[in-house]
């Protein structure tokens, strides 16, 4: 019998100067070929475990480790990452922070050339994950010029050139538009099935993954919560935590229908089972219509307010490192006071430019992007605005507490930022961008985040959007740049699809985030063009055919 891959016996674990254990009392066993999903609450130890997992925790963090941890036939206790490295890779949260090479060939051939593999095999083994995550063309590339999704994408070839035994991957889809996360699951799938590797992937946007998994488990309170089939995951979190099921399972729960989905295909089918086929929804009403559509309706035909952003006929041209080329094209935008909309589209869309321009951060080769009132922009890397040894001093004063507390982040004023979860990270940015601008005084006039979820659950994603709704109460125009479908669906009244460097969609957000098959949100998915997108639409729809069918 194979030994096995993972094998933690009452493993615990406490980060230098703190009080509680990151990990608490950890027993697991992981055997080769498993595809393992970790879900759980921002900072409820998630990336800690994944850390313990590669040696990292304790070797690089240092703090405290009780208990046995065994990874590859190897005591972690006596073996670091680079004892390690030739047998689990690691995608981090924040592959900004990971990829350290000048271009993207020597980013992912690093780690062979370590091994001292020669120079025919590394080249091989660098084409081969190239083309298997589609980043052929980026080889020659400078790491700096790539994208978020871009660095995404280039730090996982650099994990699994070296063929490991176990691929560790944290939020590996948080910064990819749908379709690149729709591929990376599939090709982790594939790796899983045809290589023998073991995945364990944590991971917030459960409707992406979780049907791909043999196995779920759940962390909670820094220990081990749940741990079983990802079908019986979703009756437990139904039971004890809604917020980490699926949209699919809140809906089928919400309408009184068993069993929960574990995936699209396994919702239709039973839907179909039982008779409930949906028809198409009438269109939808002026209440769901965007505020710039019942704004124009109010000041008539020609009338125009004053624009919180105000995009003309604009075109950006930036240097990827081969020159200079067209990342905007021709774009026409504008955001009425008060609108909440989400800018959508793939990775290299331009999505991060038009903000960047919007900000005065990037200048027009044509045209203009005019936000009169100013621009709040809070970046993709939260590191960006992390300078300070504790969290209070980053945002200090009476204005720097209420945005901490508006944030869920006042227990955390004495930490070192670096010690805090990505989502917890991402919060203190979004604290910092605001604070006394919306947290605790004015609201400016355009406030722009760009992919703000990252590392968030889903119950902080709920707060983010309750914020968001409240600064546009007050006169904010509020863009959000996400591939996040679900999220946008929560907040948005208006989705703007870019494609290429032109806006190539721009409406009501029930109208864009229902049609499709990426852009669209897993209610929608299971229900057809024009249904509603959320959960508590979609079991509205199905509790009034289940009325039909009786």
């Amino acid at each position: 019998m194979a030994e096995p891959v993972v094998l933690a016996e009452d493993f615990s674990y406490r980060y230098p100067d703190t009080a509680s254990p990151a990990l608490r009392s950890i027993s697991l066993l992981i055997e080769p070929g498993e595809f393992v999903v970790l879900a759980g609450r921002s900072g409820s130890g998630k990336s800690t475990l994944l850390h313990a997992l590669c040696g990292l925790v304790p070797h690089y963090h240092g703090g405290a480790a009780f208990g046995r941890l065994r990874v590859a036939g190897r005591d972690v206790a006596d073996h670091g990452p680079a004892e390690l490295g030739a047998e689990v890779g690691l995608v981090a949260q924040d592959p900004e922070s990971q990829v350290v090479g000048a271009t993207v060939r020597g980013e992912i051939e690093l780690p062979l050339e370590i091994r001292g593999e020669p120079a025919t095999a590394r080249a091989r083994a660098v084409e081969e994950v190239a083309l298997a995550l589609g980043i052929a063309e980026l080889l020659d590339r400078a790491t700096d010029t790539l994208s978020g999704g871009e660095l995404q994408r280039v730090a996982l070839a650099a994990s699994l050139v070296g063929r490991p035994r176990m691929v560790l991957l944290d939020e590996p889809t948080s910064q990819l538009d749908p379709v690149a996360g729709d591929e990376l699951i599939g090709l982790l799938r594939r790796l899983n099935e045809e290589w023998g590797t073991t995945i364990v992937l944590a991971e917030h946007r459960l409707e992406r993954c979780l049907a791909a998994a043999d196995r779920a488990l759940a962390i909670a309170d820094a220990g081990i919560a749940f741990d079983g089939p990802p079908r019986d995951f979703l009756a437990w979190a139904l039971a004890t935590d809604p917020e980490l099921a699926t949209s699919a399972a809140r809906m089928f729960d919400l309408a009184g229908i068993g069993p929960v989905p574990v995936s699209v295909k396994d919702a239709k089918g039973t839907l179909a089972a039982r008779g409930l086929q949906p028809g198409t929804p009438p269109e939808p009403e002026a209440a769901h219509l965007s505020p710039t559509s019942r704004l124009r309706g109010i000041l008539g035909r020609g009338a125009r307010a004053d624009a919180a952003l105000d995009v003309s006929d604009l075109w950006v041209e930036l240097d990827d490192g081969e020159g200079m080329h067209e990342v905007l094209r021709g774009v026409e935008l504008r955001l009425e006071p008060g609108e909440r909309v989400a800018l959508m589209g793939r990775n290299g869309a331009g999505k991060t430019t038009l903000m960047r321009t919007a900000a005065g951060l990037v200048d027009a080769a044509r045209g203009r992007a005019a936000a009169p009132g100013g621009c709040a922009l809070l970046s993709q890397n939260p590191a960006d605005f992390l300078t300070r040894e504790r969290v209070d001093e980053e945002i200090p004063g009476a204005e720097g507490a209420a945005a901490l507390d508006a944030v869920g982040l006042g227990w955390a004023a004495d930490r070192d930022p670096r010690d805090l979860s990505g989502g917890e990270r991402q919060r203190l940015a979004l604290a910092i961008v605001m604070a006394g601008r919306g947290l605790g005084g004015d609201a400016p006039a355009l406030v722009c985040l760009d992919e703000p979820t990252r590392g968030m659950d889903r119950a902080r994603k709920d707060e983010l959007a309750a914020r968001l709704d409240a600064l546009a109460a007050r006169g904010s125009a509020v863009l959000v740049a996400t591939h996040d479908v679900e999220f946008a669906a929560s907040f948005a009244t208006r989705a703007v699809l870019l494609g290429a460097g032109r806006a190539i969609a721009d409406g009501p957000a029930g109208d864009v985030l229902a049609g499709g098959w990426y852009f669209a949100t897993e209610v929608a998915r299971i229900l057809g063009d024009g249904a509603p997108t959320t959960p508590a639409g979609g079991a509205e729809v199905l509790r009034g055919l289940s009325e039909v069918r009786r």
